[in-house]
């Protein structure tokens, strides 16, 4: 996919509960629909990358999922949350890299089905990096055989993305059992881990992850390739809070809320110092006037006469 001269902010907010995530992402949605009349450049297309304490989510088909199902699933010890995003019932939890790409389509090419298939060649291409031959079928995600090592749903209103994509590191299966993923009968899932048999965690994970996407999404000529110039910020900064070049920027959502408490600290110690200099000007004007070494220098003295018409 191509991306003509438009930023890209990766911001990994960590491991998060999946209603805060909900929040973030429409932040992030807002953005976009406040900058549809700007140029691409301007657009926030945005990766938010996380993981989820324990929690099953339905999408728009939400029919197959009653109260009762619901409670059920709570019982085992996690959360539950309907939502917008296409595709049947799916879990989340630790183990998991969770991908939500908040993108400006019209950036790219308004086109969902060509997007899902980028998803999907993603995961392929990050899978392949780690040796594991995964493929797509005529259901949605990406399958190693017939286990699903990777769940996508998405929502997309205005050509403006949300949800996503779930890959399953290291992720303990057990709680899959509990339902039918993404309402498909007859097929499993399996981890990274499972097929190296070997633990793949969700930090060794990211980096070959966003060079994957980043091979997938290129810039023009003039602006260089994505894929070098976010290796690089990975190799910098570590996901850390840098900018890095006008075509891609690293964000951390608690470290923005740490940047806004340090703006309102230094506006706070502005006023501050304002006020000390008031008070010290104050002090020499009255130091000055209770001197009186000559009352006719008396600021305040002069002050007034200059202001008093004198007497014909």
């Amino acid at each position: 996919m191509t991306l003509p001269r438009s930023a890209v902010r990766v911001v990994n907010l960590g491991q998060i509960p999946y209603g805060r995530a909900l929040q973030v992402q429409q932040h992030y949605v807002r953005q976009h629909l406040d900058s549809l009349t700007c140029p691409h450049d301007q657009r926030p297309n945005t990766l938010l990358l996380c993981e989820h304490r324990p929690v099953y989510t339905v999408g728009i088909r939400q029919a197959p999922y009653p109260s009762e199902e619901e409670e059920r699933l709570k019982g085992l010890g996690a959360d539950f949350f309907r939502t917008r995003r296409g595709g049947l019932i799916t879990f989340h939890g630790p183990g998991q890299l969770v991908c939500y790409p908040i993108l400006s389509l019209g950036c790219f090419k308004k086109s969902v089905r060509w997007y899902v298939c980028e998803l999907e060649r993603t995961v392929i291409n990050l899978c392949s990096r780690f040796g594991i031959k995964a493929s797509t079928s005529p259901d949605t995600g990406v399958w190693v055989g017939d286990n699903k090592i990777c769940a996508i749903g998405i929502h997309c209103g205005r050509y403006i993305t949300s949800h996503g994509l779930a890959l399953n590191c290291n992720t303990d299966l057990t709680w899959f059992e509990h339902v039918v993923p993404c309402g498909i009968v007859g097929k499993g899932v399996t981890t990274l881990s499972r097929e190296l048999e070997k633990e793949v965690s969700v930090s060794e994970t990211t980096q070959p992850f966003l060079e994957a996407f980043a091979e997938q999404v290129s810039l023009p000529g003039s602006m260089g390739s994505l894929h070098h110039t976010l290796r690089r910020l990975l190799s910098e900064s570590h996901l850390n809070n840098t900018r890095v070049s006008p075509c891609v920027k690293s964000n951390d959502w608690h470290s923005s809320r740490a940047a806004a408490q340090d703006h309102h600290s230094y506006i706070y110690v502005v006023f501050i110092l304002l006020l000390f200099a008031v008070i010290v000007a104050g002090m020499v004007l009255g130091y000055m006037r209770v001197k009186k070494v000559d009352e006719g220098q008396d600021p305040y003295k002069i002050y007034k006469q200059r202001m008093v018409p004198e007497k014909v």
